[in-house]
């Protein structure tokens, strides 16, 4: 019976992909190279497909396909319908992200689709947890985050970090008039030491003048981008196939989901060790914080962790590459 039902689902996807490329051929005749002028309006939804076919013709530019239809449309506001009903909301209205983020952000829940999408990588934490779980999550990270020790701690870890490891190799640099072959990379590296001490007291030593590769940066990237590509693809029926199949990037993913995972919990389960040897709490690391105020489930802490890395992975990013540019280095 499953022979016969992966058969089927393989036959489908074939057939999809045929329809796929076939609408990609046709439209790209008539695209026009892209332009903050193009007169683009809302694709076309057909059912069971959606608008599939319009975003796979426009997928190499659709940043800009997306800002082009906002543009056109008067509320600023638009639905993309998805093959088999699924739907995304894009907005560039100050007040329709307002009602959705903040005046009724409870009627507005995540859903399946990106559940299924980062669920192997993030678990359940906050950016894919929903309604009661969400809220439980958030009250105990604003919490920690709130704590003046906690504050300080992360003052001092960027500080040494940029002392003794950015600002060094910036200065051999400037001083050898070399070219960095990729300062994003620097950045990454930076943000991730950075991310990793703070959240569970663990220095992954990424951003050494050596600049090493580590097992642990690397799958937490893959497992990143893995899963952005299976929430931002055209027909999501194939990275499932590629999944119940174990080939390709999901069987990459798996891995990376595996090492992240692995080594955060061995992190976890050293961590109890040490609070339940020790009196009072000597480190203020995010994960010790958690631990010690009574929330000591293994997989629950993980996920929150995991979340909480990518959301200071990119904060930090942000501000650095912004804050670079500012001053023109």
């Amino acid at each position: 019976m499953e022979l016969e039902t992966l058969v089927s689902w393989l036959l489908f996807s074939a057939t999809l992909l045929w329809f796929f490329f076939l609408a990609t051929k046709t439209q790209s005749k008539s695209l026009k190279p892209p332009s903050s002028t193009t007169n683009t309006t809302i694709p076309k939804s057909y059912p069971i497909f959606g608008s599939v076919f319009s975003f796979a013709a426009n997928f190499h530019r659709r940043v800009q396909w997306i800002s082009d239809i906002l543009q056109t449309t008067p509320s600023s506001t638009f639905i993309l319908h998805r093959a088999f009903g699924s739907r995304q909301v894009f907005t560039a209205n100050p007040l329709v992200v307002q009602h959705v983020l903040k005046t009724n952000f409870p009627c507005y829940r995540k859903g399946l689709t990106l559940n299924r999408s980062v669920g192997d990588f993030l678990g359940n934490g906050i950016f894919n947890a929903d309604g009661e779980t969400w809220k439980f999550q958030r009250q105990i990270s604003s919490h920690e985050f709130n704590a003046k020790s906690l504050r300080k701690f992360i003052k001092t870890v960027v500080d040494v970090e940029l002392s003794d490891r950015l600002l060094p190799i910036l200065s051999e640099a400037s001083k050898n008039q070399t070219i960095l072959p990729d300062f994003q990379d620097i950045l990454q590296r930076f943000t991730f030491d950075n991310i990793c001490i703070i959240a569970f007291g663990f220095d992954p030593e990424y951003l050494l003048s050596s600049l090493p590769e580590t097992a642990f940066a690397k799958a937490f990237d893959d497992g990143t981008l893995i899963s952005s590509l299976r929430f931002n693809a055209a027909v999501p029926l194939i990275w499932k196939v590629k999944k119940i199949l174990n080939i390709g990037t999901e069987r990459r993913l798996k891995e990376a989901v595996s090492e992240v995972r692995g080594l955060a919990s061995r992190i976890v389960r050293e961590k109890k060790k040490e609070l339940l040897e020790k009196s009072a709490l000597e480190s203020v690391d995010l994960l010790s914080r958690f631990l010690s105020s009574g929330h000591s489930d293994e997989s629950f802490v993980i996920d929150i962790v995991i979340s909480c890395i990518l959301l200071f992975q990119w904060i930090l990013k942000k501000q650095l590459t912004t804050t670079f540019y500012q001053t023109g280095l």
